[in-house]
């Protein structure tokens, strides 16, 4: 049982000035959080690519290999590379170089994104959105097994008899993203593929019968039980207490699903949505140190979990906070977890 942390690299707003912080501050940010992870003995890092202005990380792959020198033992992973819109041969050779830097730390998990502003940045038609990634993981699966490569697709042009260098020392791991499509499940079942849940909304119950769907699709495509991976990712939030939640962090979250939902429609986040997703059977793993490992415990036991990633700088939280919600997740939360998953 893995656990880990995930960002997407939110900039802090400041209410005052009506101004995100600058990415320069923010990456070097993350490095420090990471390293503390890291210190702390948390398993996993990943880190989201996004394209908007509220966001401080295009290019997963460059901080994970800036934190693959600062760092000893955590993996490092994307969260997701949005492999629809991303030239697969060039985020193989990116992943292969962090994988050497990092002493074979290095992860790729690839999705579709749930953001769009990719696509038309690197000259993509959003309605070839399913079909670009079909393709490009087809390809990036070859490019993991085989040392030369000969590759035929619809949107790009073929290779033949090309080899990637650097060369990694072994196959890089490659796991699917998905949201909650059953085709998008059975693909990485088929595949035989690790598969991460985005479990950000509702109530995490109701996802086991796609993750029932995606063990019995592992097994009835030949693949071996004691190899499946399985996975969730949900924003998550320690702190002191549930009061110093609702009083401190509370406000960076609300405001940065407002700045989502804007683009997509949503009515104005409400408290009550906050205190709802952090009920027992909310979506939100968010509190103090029991309340939050206490729902981790549960999931993890409810779906036969192998790794937990928990998201923890929605909405950009200040430095401070976050070192905060680090120190309590590595030294309280995943002890409690470990302990009550080894029993």
């Amino acid at each position: 049982m893995e656990l880990g942390i995930g960002m997407f690299g939110d900039l802090t707003f400041d209410r005052q000035t009506n101004q995100f912080q600058s990415p320069k501050l923010k990456l070097q940010e993350i490095v420090e959080q990471v390293k503390l992870a890291d210190e702390l003995g948390i398993d996993v890092f990943s880190i989201g690519e996004h394209h908007r202005a509220d966001y401080a990380v295009s290019s997963p792959e460059t901080i994970l290999a800036a934190l693959s020198t600062v760092t000893k033992n955590i993996k490092l992973g994307s969260g997701v590379s949005v492999l629809s819109s991303t030239d697969p041969v060039k985020l193989y050779q990116d992943f292969a170089t962090v994988d050497l830097l990092s002493n074979n730390r290095a992860e790729i998990i690839a999705g579709r994104g749930s953001f769009i502003e990719s696509y038309p940045l690197f000259g993509y038609d959003l309605k070839d959105y399913n079909a670009l990634f079909e393709e490009k993981l087809d390809l990036l699966l070859h490019l993991n097994k085989n040392e030369v490569i000969n590759w035929e697709g619809k949107y790009r042009a073929p290779i033949v008899n090309q080899t990637i260098y650097p060369r990694p020392e072994r196959k890089i791991p490659v796991w699917i993203a998905v949201g909650g499509t059953p085709e998008s499940v059975m693909r990485a079942a088929r595949l035989g593929l690790p598969i991460i849940f985005a479990i950000i909304g509702g109530m995490p119950r109701q996802f086991k019968p796609l993750i029932d769907f995606y063990k019995e699709q592992y097994i009835a495509h030949g693949h071996d039980p004691a190899q499946m991976q399985v996975a969730v990712h949900s924003h998550t939030f320690v702190t002191d207490s549930h009061e110093d939640l609702i009083r401190h962090y509370y406000p960076y979250y609300a405001a940065q699903m407002d700045r989502i939902g804007k683009d997509r429609g949503w009515q104005p986040y409400t408290k009550m949505q906050f205190e709802g997703g952090m009920s027992p059977e909310g979506a939100l793993f968010m509190g103090d140190s029991h309340q939050v490992a206490e729902k981790m415990i549960k999931t993890i036991e409810l779906f036969g979990l192998t790794r937990f990633i928990a998201h923890i700088d929605i909405g950009g939280p200040t430095h401070l906070e976050m070192m905060k919600a680090i120190e309590l997740y590595g030294t309280q939360v995943v002890p409690e977890v470990r302990k009550a998953i080894q029993q």
